[in-house]
């Protein structure tokens, strides 16, 4: 274990600073690709997406809920290795967020990767028709993607405040911006629409399914709109007041973003007909801008969508704050290789577990290059977070059994019945969802290595081998795992 001599992590991030961190990673590829593109990954849903998405809220907010939970009582970096590691064991907390870590690299290299068509909807929209096209040619996309991602590893380098002073203005930036799509579908019809468009096409759009066939899948995919409040219990290691100051993030974050989203969408839905964004979305990407620029003026369309590429382009900076903590929290039990744990000496931050973490997003944009198709990457999450959510709600039901001097830290949830009315419900409706998302994957043509339940399943392999490798090695060495996980790591 480290010393108290080796640089450690720094407790410098306010509520303001871990909501936005919360915030930032939500609100992007979720509200201005996901709801939009979903047209494609699940045929029919047609008009059910705002059903869709009030579904998947529930146990969002249940997830939340444990979360902030949990964060009260473990104020960690790692938050989710942190809870279910010392709530039920240190296996489950391994495969709880090595899960998270590996959806979570996946979607920062999807984020990645679908920044570039925004700042090509910005150009369309100053009519700029050639840097429009050199921004739409793929090596571009890939090129801009890589700058964007390696950008924010070195913001994150320089520390948990460098984040937080990048996030806040930005956030702020994002939502002025969001609402003016908010109040251009909301100031229109889809009769404006067809008269502004004529030439929109619904050929080739699916017909709407029915309610059961398709938003059970619709809700699965649009969980993923609700994952990145995680990030904040990954900075439980850097928040100040962390017992307070997490559990009140987490809840300013859910409240803000779920709000938003659904007035954002249903904006969308009000404006454009929804055939014709299922048509759009057979025919290549959309964005909520980019449908909505017909109806408005370049002085509008400009701002409106350069908010969207600043909401994508926020999402980074938290995500990346998130995936590093939990390798240095798996580092630091030594669970996973020890260099991981190491702490850069100026900027008190995980610099290596950060590398790793980037290598890997990098890695999810390259994939998603080849297969010309980021919603693998997106699946992934999905399917990785589900698990990640359902280990979190187990784990508030166990604390107190397996491990009651930390159950009596909780600040939230506190009595045995209140922990019941929010696991139980949360295990329930993750798991249906976990259910749906799987029988959509398998269900779906394609080769197996694109199956994001398969890849799941060997990532997951390749983390047990890696976890008994280091686990062997700390009994070795005199480590009792158990022994270390029965109390929370020293700051």
């Amino acid at each position: 274990m480290t010393t108290n001599a080796t640089p450690r992590l720094r407790r410098e991030l306010g509520v303001l600073g871990l909501a936005a961190t919360g915030i930032c990673s939500m609100v992007g590829a979720g509200i201005n690709i996901v709801p939009f593109a979903i047209q494609r990954t699940v045929p029919g849903i047609g008009d059910w997406v705002l059903p869709a998405y009030a579904i998947a809220a529930v146990p969002a907010v249940l997830a939340a809920l444990c979360y902030a939970a949990l964060g009260s009582a473990m104020p960690r970096a790692g938050g989710s290795y942190i809870y279910a590691s010392r709530a039920i064991g240190p296996y489950a907390g391994f495969l709880a967020s090595f899960s998270q870590w590996f959806g979570l690299c996946m979607a920062i290299g999807v984020v990645s990767y679908v920044i570039p068509p925004f700042l090509r909807d910005i150009a369309v929209a100053a009519h700029w028709p050639s840097l429009a096209g050199t921004l739409a040619v793929p090596t571009t996309r890939l090129a801009l993607a890589l700058l964007f991602l390696w950008t924010f590893v070195l913001v994150n380098l320089r520390g948990v405040g460098a984040v937080a002073t990048t996030l806040i203005p930005l956030m702020l930036l994002m939502f002025v911006c969001g609402g003016m799509v908010i109040l251009t579908g909301a100031t229109h019809q889809a009769a404006d629409y067809l008269t502004q468009v004529p030439s929109a096409s619904i050929a080739g759009a699916p017909s709407r399914g029915s309610f059961w066939s398709v938003v059970p899948a619709g809700a699965a995919v649009l969980f993923s709109s609700f994952i990145g409040f995680d990030a904040i219990a990954q900075a439980g290691g850097e928040a100040r007041d962390p017992s307070r100051s997490l559990p009140r993030a987490v809840g300013m974050a859910i409240i803000t973003v779920g709000t938003f989203y659904f007035a954002f969408t249903a904006a969308v839905y009000h404006a454009v007909p929804w055939e014709h964004i299922a048509a759009a979305s057979l025919a290549g990407d959309v964005t909520a801008p980019g449908l909505l620029t017909p109806l408005v003026t370049p002085l509008i369309a400009i701002p409106m969508v350069a908010g969207a590429a600043v909401s994508l382009i926020n999402d980074l900076p938290g995500m990346l704050l998130g995936v590093s903590r939990l390798c240095f929290a798996w580092a630091d039990d030594g669970v996973f290789p020890k260099r991981l744990a190491a702490v850069h000496p100026r900027f008190h931050t995980p610099h290596i577990a950060l590398l790793v973490s980037a290598l890997l997003a990098t890695a999810s944009i390259l994939g998603g290059h080849l297969a010309d198709d980021f919603f693998v990457g997106v699946d992934i999450l999905v399917t990785a977070m589900l698990v990640n959510f359902l280990v979190m709600a187990v784990a508030l039901l166990r604390l107190p059994t397996h491990n009651p001097a930390l159950a009596a830290e909780l600040r939230l949830l506190r009595t045995p019945g209140a922990r019941r009315l929010v696991a139980l419900p949360a295990i329930g409706l993750l798991g249906a969802l976990l259910v749906a998302q799987t029988a959509r994957d398998l269900a779906s043509p394609g080769p197996w290595y694109l199956h994001p339940t398969w890849i799941w399943v060997l990532v997951m392999a390749l983390g047990t081998a890696i976890y008994l490798r280091e686990t062997r090695a700390l009994a070795r060495r005199g480590g009792d795992l158990r022994v270390i996980t029965a109390t929370l790591p020293a700051e």
